[in-house]
């Protein structure tokens, strides 16, 4: 129900600055955040909502999720034997989930079970109030080429008919530049908001390796160019600094994961102004090395994760050093729940990346890489009133960002959860 609503905040983190503020209240008036400071009367007709003993945030975005599939042990498995349909109410269930949960947008970064475009269904369903559920931006599909991370026919290469067969119902994965020119084309044409690309190999697939350029020159050049003809953002899956450095070169609006970055392409990142969102969380077993945990995971990942530890070690203090404004995601797809956003918070602090530059992330910079900062991001008279609250310590518990005790988005209250892992911690 919409109408006035004053929030009495024991704490309030805006977006903007790097503190709490003691005691501020903030004002509501239907969809909009009204008022926000520290002496504001309440008006006689408002609804009091009592947040004095939580500390109270914007809305959180995830700006990295891949949300169609239920379960991440049976990831592979859901690739091939559920329908499109059934990953569609996958895409619904996890934008339900991550709401209750306090992130009140998400970003969609390509199917990962999914060759079709259920998730924009899903977006527009909850645009049009058809059902609740967090906010979406989405590239329904990546661009890949044959063989490479976005290839997940990569398993049946032992049965190369089977394997061709699968790739080719994969119509993003192709070669050459006017194949990649069409397919930008065509993306768009259908809705996605914006373009990913899979530039290099990665982890979680059998047969490539994070290192490995998997787009030729002209291609990721072709996909750049054509996106921005047609006034969409790109964004790329990355891993080695020589690929970063070409798409750069190329244009390239944002780069995904970035872990094995070397200083020099740390600067031209800032000094071309790239959108980078580094997902820790999926390299945390290799990061804080524990051997035992790694055992959880898929066997290829294992074992990349092994092989590259020793760099990706490294090149996290690279990242938590640098000067680089980075966004929050977390690329669920080999150790939580794709809707479980808050352990990234976990992450960034084991890291040392600190509470206000990891708020700052989850907050107004993701809106500004969803191209959402004029509406989300800061509470702020005049934005969309997408509110979280959390009464864990956000300075000293990790677990914090996955015991949402209140949720708002445009100004509607919701029934806020935690995730169940942290019963007891």
């Amino acid at each position: 129900m919409k109408g006035l609503k004053y929030i009495i905040c024991g704490k309030l983190y805006n977006g903007v600055d790097a503190e709490f503020k003691e005691g501020w209240k903030i004002l509501v008036k239907d969809d909009k955040i009204a008022e926000v400071g520290p002496d504001i009367e309440k008006p006689d007709e408002a609804e009091v909502i009592d947040l004095s003993d939580a500390t109270v945030t914007p809305g959180m975005i995830d700006a990295h999720m891949h949300m169609d599939f239920w379960d991440w042990h049976t990831i592979r498995e859901e690739v091939y034997t559920t329908s499109e349909e059934m990953k569609t109410l996958a895409v619904l269930k996890t934008a339900q989930t991550c709401l209750h949960r306090g992130f009140t947008t998400i970003r969609h970064v390509g199917g990962i079970t999914s060759n079709g475009f259920g998730v924009l269904d899903v977006r527009d369903a909850i645009n049009a109030g058809k059902f609740e559920g967090a906010r979406i931006k989405a590239a329904a599909r990546f661009m890949c080429t044959a063989g490479s991370h976005g290839d997940l026919s990569q398993g049946f290469a032992r049965n190369p008919q089977v394997s061709r067969m699968l790739q080719n119902i994969r119509y993003s994965c192709g070669a050459g530049p006017d194949f990649f020119r069409n397919a930008v084309r065509e993306e768009i044409k259908y809705g996605s908001d914006f373009i990913k690309i899979m530039a290099t190999g990665g982890f979680f697939t059998p047969t490539d390796n994070p290192s490995q350029q998997q787009l030729d020159d002209s291609e990721m050049e072709a996909i750049i160019t054509t996106a921005h003809q047609m006034g969409r953002y790109v964004t790329a899956h990355v891993y080695s600094p020589s690929e970063m450095k070409k798409l750069i070169k190329y244009g390239i609006d944002g780069m995904e994961h970035c872990s094995l970055i070397d200083e020099e392409t740390e600067q031209l990142i800032i000094d071309n102004h790239v959108k980078v969102v580094p997902t820790f969380c999926p390299y945390e077993e290799a990061i804080h090395y524990d051997p035992v945990a790694l055992k959880d995971k898929q066997p290829e990942f294992r074992a990349k994760l092994e092989l590259y530890k020793d760099r990706l070690q490294e090149c996290r203090k690279r990242l938590v050093n640098s000067k680089i404004d980075f966004g929050y995601g977390t690329d669920f797809v080999a150790n939580h729940m794709n809707y479980d956003s808050g352990y990234e918070f976990k992450a960034w602090m084991e890291s040392g990346m600190g509470t206000f530059r990891t708020l700052r992330a989850a907050t107004l910079r993701n809106a500004e890489i969803l191209q959402l900062d004029d509406k989300i991001g800061s509470i702020e008279a005049g934005k969309l009133a997408d509110i979280s609250a959390w009464k864990r310590d956000l300075m000293t518990d990790p677990y914090a960002l996955l015991d949402c005790a209140f949720v708002m988005k445009e100004g509607k209250q919701y029934e806020a959860e935690a995730s169940p892992d942290v019963e007891g911690k």
